[in-house]
């Protein structure tokens, strides 16, 4: 059994201001089907564009408000809002609240950095 408390999780501070928690990924565990990350993304801050080659993704907001972008669609999301990413399809999150957007990041299969592909990358 692995257990990883969030408390005691490696932060990951991001180029666009987040912080990501990896709870069960790649590097906490052997497991490779699915990962799970929790991420606070800042007021005034958003995520940069990308896309994942391999990787879906669901963005679950705990707490806090945004814009979130995939593909050529933009909404509004809030706490208790699931979003889809599927592999592919370009994906930005945007903070338009007063307070940290708080998400758990589900990815499958687990998360890679390699398959993370920015804006003018190939």
């Amino acid at each position: 059994m692995i257990v990883v408390n969030r408390e005691r999780a490696n932060v990951i501070n991001t180029p666009h201001g987040s912080g990501i928690r990896p709870l069960i990924d790649r590097t906490t565990s052997a497991i490779t089907q699915c990962s799970l990350a929790e991420e606070t993304l800042p007021p005034g801050c958003a995520v940069t564009p990308h896309h994942h080659r391999e990787i879906e993704e669901i963005y679950y907001v705990v707490s806090g408000r945004g814009s979130m972008t995939v593909g050529d669609e933009t909404r509004e999301v809030i706490a208790g809002d699931a979003i889809y990413v599927p592999r592919n399809h370009r994906h930005s999150l945007s903070n338009t609240g007063s307070e940290p957007i708080r998400l758990i990041l589900v990815c499958g299969p687990a998360f890679f950095y390699e398959d993370q592909v920015f804006e003018g990358q190939p």
